[in-house]
């Protein structure tokens, strides 16, 4: 049975359309398998774990904030240990653009990390500018003076300075005196020696030969 004239002469048409263009769409068709081919067989992108890093350079004695810090993908096996939130915290040492904030850069128990034989002691210099002499790492001896007996007696010896953090505002401490807070290491044997000298005395330093 033959088609009438209206029904065949679209089908020649588009039959003529698609012989004309024959070799366009092959090379449509093929671009489209090819790149479905390799999609198929791309890996998948590498595993990542997000690690908080400082935004900009950061001084010691920074309160970091949320503005402070970023997020950054890292590989599994580089990222660092000891991550925590670092918002709110105090920088214990300076941090670089770009490097993780781990709790040893903090003031907290993680200044002594390596260093079971120590606790970390914050104490009050009464003399800003003494304080400001130290750096991080000096090795002193602290001594406590009694400004009543005019007498100085020797409560520690080589403890580290593990941080310098600087105070937000003028704090008083225990014995009524302003000055500048110092977080040392103290042996366990001197720790309460420390914390005592720190509440009742006017405390001060040497260096450590």
């Amino acid at each position: 049975m033959r088609l009438p004239d209206r029904l065949t002469r679209p089908a020649r048409a588009v039959r003529r359309g698609v012989l004309a263009r024959r070799r366009l769409l092959a090379a449509v068709l093929t671009a489209v398998a090819v790149a479905a081919g390799l999609q198929a067989t791309a890996e998948p992108p590498p595993a990542t774990v997000a690690v908080t890093v400082a935004a900009r350079d950061l001084p010691v004695g920074t309160v970091v904030t949320s503005q402070d810090v970023v997020r950054a993908a890292w590989a599994p096996g580089s990222a660092p240990t000891g991550l925590p939130d670092p918002v709110g915290r105090v920088l214990a040492a300076p941090v670089r653009r770009g490097e993780p904030v781990t709790d040893v850069r903090l003031v907290g128990p993680g200044l002594t990390d390596g260093r079971p034989d120590l606790t970390a002691v914050p104490v009050r210099l009464p003399d800003a500018g003494m304080a400001d002499l130290l750096e991080v790492g000096d090795e002193i001896d602290l001594l406590a003076a009694d400004p009543r007996s005019g007498g100085a007696a020797v409560v520690a010896t080589g403890v580290p300075v593990l941080a310098l953090p600087v105070d937000v505002e003028p704090a008083v401490g225990g014995n009524g005196l302003t000055g500048r807070l110092v977080v040392v290491g103290a042996a366990t044997a001197e720790v309460t020696a420390v914390a005592d000298a720190a509440t009742r005395s006017f405390l001060t330093y040497a260096w450590s030969r």
